[in-house]
């Protein structure tokens, strides 16, 4: 029970249960410079368990940015019946690669490798947890990125990107047809002139092309969430990958959302700036919502959240929906 939650406690979710969280697990990546580190936190009870993959953004704080952070997101999702595993990527400052590392400073694809080296080993993650072995549902795997992490998710989910970097094209696709679902939190939009003139000039695979991403996917976008050092256009950037993907079902808008939706990345935390926890609750039950429907574990999950929050939380938030 959380007594500073009201209206979005309507929005329906299973029944929570206690969790575990092994960390960290290491995974051998040569070639990457350092070993992978993950979290893995999962309910006690249950199987077989739907699996989450979940890219961590890169925000200004210390630890957030790696397999420690978004607890708010980690903690609410194992509770409710999911595997929740998280990379610390190379661009995390407290375990991540140097300044003279190739990629830098978003390192992404590195990111990528990560995942698929994930999904490539979670036999290896079992052994590591032992409590896990056999519980895992490897038929039922999504992704959820935040931020930077929504470019990477958005991109295993088909999208493309075209790094512009020393006047050169680079064009590169990596989908994971592993991965059936995914969710793009608070993620980059389109490039070239949408981008302020200082991403254009130092953030160069800030273009992605989401023509192609046609795996099932939520948005979910806060419609205060202005990055004005990466666009011109306001909150409405982050709408993108709605507008431009096949895949993209939903768009979930939080009214009031800034960058942080309400407070996913931490509890009490810098990189929450606009700490709700109306919102955070809200992006935690739709989100949760969406995937037990996307993976085919409760077919009503979705529908019946989108009208409980029509319901009891339209100020909070709306949900827009693609018609065929």
């Amino acid at each position: 029970m959380n007594d500073l939650v009201t209206k979005a406690r309507a929005i329906p979710k299973p029944q929570p249960q206690a969790t575990l969280t092994i960390n960290p697990v290491t995974l051998p990546a040569p070639g990457r410079g350092r070993p992978l580190e993950l979290r893995v936190t999962a309910p006690i009870t249950g199987d077989p368990l739907p699996i989450i993959l979940l890219s961590h953004g890169h925000g200004p704080s210390l630890y957030i940015p790696s397999k420690d952070g978004y607890g708010p997101l980690v903690d609410f999702y194992a509770a409710h019946g999911f595997v929740v595993i998280q990379p610390t990527h190379a661009n995390a400052k407290v375990a991540g690669l140097g300044k003279d590392a190739p990629g830098y400073p978003f390192f992404w694809q590195s990111r990528l490798d990560d995942m698929t080296l994930i999904l490539d080993n979670l036999a290896t993650i079992e052994q590591a947890a032992p409590f896990l072995a056999g519980r895992l549902d490897q038929a039922r795997i999504a992704a959820i990125g935040h931020s930077l992490g929504g470019q990477t998710v958005g991109m295993l989910l088909g999208a493309g990107l075209t790094d512009t970097a020393d006047s050169a094209v680079t064009r590169i696709r990596r989908p994971e047809p592993r991965i059936r679902a995914g969710i793009l939190l608070a993620a980059p939009g389109l490039g070239g002139d949408s981008l302020s003139d200082f991403a254009r000039e130092n953030y160069t695979t800030l273009n992605p092309d989401f023509s192609t991403l046609t795996t099932r996917t939520l948005v979910v976008a806060g419609d205060a969430d202005d990055s004005p050092h990466l666009t011109t256009r306001g909150a409405d950037w982050h709408v993108d990958p709605y507008r431009h993907a096949p895949g993209a079902q939903a768009l979930l808008t939080l009214i009031g959302g800034k960058h942080g939706l309400g407070g996913i990345a931490g509890y009490d935390a810098k990189e929450t700036d606009d700490e709700d926890p109306e919102r955070l609750a809200v992006t935690q039950r739709l989100t949760l919502a969406y995937l037990r429907t996307a993976l085919d574990i409760d077919e009503g999950s979705w529908p019946e959240a989108v009208t409980a929050l029509e319901a009891h939380a339209p100020d909070v938030g709306r949900v827009d929906i693609k018609t065929a």
